[in-house]
């Protein structure tokens, strides 16, 4: 196919995509809009930046201006991040029809979303997490999902782990029986799990450009190691950063904790590097910033949790960081892949302690690449520019972290939680409502 209007898409959306100048479809857009439109649901893979978007949202769209009544699909995703840049890419496309979107994510007034809802909006891009909350607190704001037509989960794998299995549940109660509605599965990574659907239904098709156990690490990207004494890593870290082969580099560094990422955030930015951050912790608007400081160039370094792992619409950095080593050898895959894209050449160092041995075997098992060791930050190097400053740059950010309770609101919601499913808090403990025991006399 050469043209979007040859797979079946509608002129209008045809003339809107033209006028971004996105004008012929990608292999994953070609290969799954087609189908979509006969009325299939579907299973997609293909890497982050390949279009996977529009490969769902131009045959919904198509079909949703034959016939706009009510809430017609909705999108699920698992971080908030995704969400936003999914309303944004969304509203573009509509912009030249009226389309109603409406974004569900945390962080925002609930009560205005509920009522954003109640509204019927055109499609909903959500998180499960605070969808489902919604639809249990108030049932009677979100009858509009009862008769929609699509359902679309975005960045599937993820979202078919246990972390979100309660929610989805939640949310596939309030939508309509699966034969009266398409469901749409998209994903970089087809999993056993989203591969498993499936065999549950004889009418999904896969198309899937990558498959898993294919994924290559190309050639461009330098993959290297530092063994890396725990106590002195964010030493090690900042000159890294600072040495004459990356100072001025963009670069991506990922860590798996909260708390570990606004350290680091912390450290360097005491250390007069352009650093931001983004992780789970944060305020909604400051994540929002902190991606737009990064993508705008205002930072050149962005420390992540695997929140900026995938999906994200990040421009390619120079140089990845695992500062943490990931448990999972995809996450690894997801995180280097951030460079060394669109043929550039790229570098991927992982800070390797004596606890994280085996994930690096299994990682390279899992690549087929072997990592070399990075030689170009020595002790000498770390002793001499880096390691006293960080020090002192830890400390005081260890203590401003503990006088502003860092963590207190996660374990706040994390004790609602316990308690709405009937799980009791007492002095940090968490314990199950106990039952009485039945008497044995009659």
């Amino acid at each position: 196919m050469s043209s979007f209007k040859e797979l079946g898409v509608s002129r209008w959306l045809c003339e809107t995509l033209s006028g971004v100048k996105i004008t012929r479809p990608t292999n994953i857009q070609a290969g799954t809009i087609p189908e979509i439109l006969k009325g299939k649901n579907c299973i997609g893979g293909a890497k982050t930046g390949s279009g996977k978007t529009i490969a769902f949202a131009a045959p919904m769209l198509s079909k949703w201006a034959e016939d706009p009544c009510g809430i017609y699909g909705v999108i699920l995703t698992p971080t908030r991040e995704l969400a936003m840049q999914i309303a944004e890419q969304f509203s573009a496309m509509g912009s030249n029809v009226n389309l109603k979107t409406a974004l569900i994510i945390g962080g925002q007034s609930m009560i205005e979303q509920s009522n954003n809802l109640k509204n019927n909006p055109d499609f909903v891009i959500a998180t499960p997490g605070r969808l489902a909350h919604i639809i249990r607190e108030h049932p009677d704001d979100v009858d509009g999902l009862k008769r929609l037509k699509f359902v679309v989960l975005d960045e599937a794998d993820r979202l078919l782990t246990s972390s979100f299995t309660e929610h989805l549940g939640t949310c596939f109660e309030a939508f309509p029986d699966s034969s009266k509605r398409q469901t749409l599965l998209f994903t970089a990574t087809v999993t056993d799990a989203v591969r498993s659907l499936k065999d549950k239904s004889d009418d999904v098709f896969i198309h899937e450009l990558d498959k898993i156990d294919d994924v290559v690490i190309p050639e461009r990207l330098s993959l290297s190691y530092i063994l890396t004494p725990f106590l002195v890593k964010e030493a090690i870290l900042h000159n890294l950063l600072t040495t004459d082969e990356f100072k001025e580099s963009t670069a991506m560094i990922f860590v798996n904790r909260s708390e570990t990422c606004e350290l680091i955030r912390r450290i360097l930015k005491a250390l007069d590097v352009r650093v931001t951050a983004l992780h789970s912790e944060m305020p909604q608007s400051e994540r929002t910033n902190s991606l737009h400081r990064f993508r705008a160039g205002a930072a050149r370094i962005l420390v992540s949790t695997d929140l900026g792992g995938r999906g994200l619409d990040i421009p390619s950095v120079e140089l990845v960081v695992n500062y943490d080593i990931p448990r999972d050898p995809d996450d690894f895959i997801h995180r280097v892949g951030r460079t060394a894209r669109a043929g550039r050449k790229g570098s991927a160092i992982s800070f390797v302690t004596p606890n994280d041995l085996d994930r690096i075997l299994a990682i390279e098992d899992r690549t087929g690449r072997k990592m070399s060791e990075y030689e170009k930050v020595t002790d000498n190097a770390v002793i001499k520019d880096s390691l006293k400053a960080t020090f002192a740059a830890k400390v005081d950010a260890r203590m401003d972290m503990d006088k502003e309770n860092f963590g207190e609101r996660k374990q706040k919601l994390r004790e609602k939680e316990m308690q709405r499913n009937g799980e009791v808090v007492k002095q940090g403990k968490i314990t199950k409502h106990k039952k009485p025991k039945k008497s044995g006399k009659k």
